[in-house]
């Protein structure tokens, strides 16, 4: 069993980094693409290729499940739309992907004021520790967030709503249909928005179609092919305590890769983020022990 969970931490990491050289991947097709045009392209294939994997499974959806899917999918189209605008103004990706991970923070604070749930200590600490670190990030520009970072505050609360409804209204619904239903939904809301503001390229360099390409199978379809396998070896514990290292290789990656670079103010601000998101898992890490215990 240790080294079941042991496999699984380790695809959950591999998830975490693919996750992170999404957002490398993502910025470098915006090169050559506009924003939605992308978002659109990336999501209908992906979500394509989903469909013919869990085929089986769709064509056994009823209408309810097919309606109940598709808003869900609204829901994260329009919080994508968001970071995708976000990104291509963004000039730093490590600060993007901190303010985007609050998201997860977020999720109980949206499930109370819309289904009245309850939320712990541990969240409401979080939340203030958060909101210290975001008041450091406004201080880069003179008490005030960047309007790209406004983009990652609302995607933060776009997917934190729609974790809520997902949870509420599409959790029967087997997940590789779910899945291929909601990318779709994105997909195709992404290219109706392209084709109703954006000016669609010309031409597209070999170059910018590789890193769509990269986007589509290895930061998308790769990445939840990997992420449903290792939540199927372990339990949530240890998938909800290494997806905060999302954020952090994103840093990592935009430095290592762009030369991208924070200064003292925004290390102060995401290191505040990376602490309220360790405070929102306390207590995941704390039922570890017992979890070990009782599989021993």
């Amino acid at each position: 069993m240790a080294e079941k969970h042991l496999t699984a931490d380790l695809l959950m990491v591999s998830v975490t980094v693919l996750a992170a050289a999404g957002w490398v991947f993502s910025k470098q097709a915006l090169q050559g693409l506009p924003p939605a045009l992308f978002l659109g392209v990336r999501f209908v294939l992906a979500g394509m290729l989903l469909a013919v994997i869990g085929f089986h499974q769709l064509r056994r959806l009823d209408t309810g499940e097919l309606l109940r899917a598709g808003l869900t999918g609204v829901v994260m189209g329009v919080a994508l739309l968001c970071w995708i605008q976000g990104l291509s103004q963004a000039s730093n990706m490590g600060v993007a992907a901190f303010i985007t991970s609050l998201g997860v923070i977020l999720v109980p604070v949206v499930g109370r004021v819309l289904f009245g749930i309850s939320v712990s200590m541990s969240t409401w600490n979080a939340v203030l520790v958060a909101g210290v670190g975001i008041g450091c990030l406004a201080l880069e520009q003179g008490l005030r967030l960047a309007p790209s970072d406004l983009y990652f505050v609302a995607t933060a609360f776009g997917l934190a709503v729609h974790f809520n409804l997902n949870t509420r209204y599409a959790i029967r619904i087997p997940v590789l249909a779910l899945t291929a239903v909601q990318l779709s939904v994105v997909g195709g809301l992404a290219l109706l928005i392209s084709i109703a503001v954006e000016p669609w390229p010309t031409d597209v360099s070999a170059e910018v179609m590789g890193w769509l390409l990269a986007s589509i199978v290895i930061a998308t379809s790769l990445r939840f092919f990997l992420q449903v396998k290792a939540q199927s070896l372990a339990p949530l514990a240890h998938a909800a305590i290494i997806m905060t290292l999302e954020p952090v290789w994103t840093a990592l990656i935009a430095a290592a890769w762009l030369g991208e670079r924070m200064s003292g103010t925004q290390l102060a601000g995401c290191s505040l983020i990376f602490l309220a998101l360790l405070i929102n898992r306390w207590r995941w890490i704390l039922r570890r022990p017992k979890i070990a215990t009782r599989e021993r």
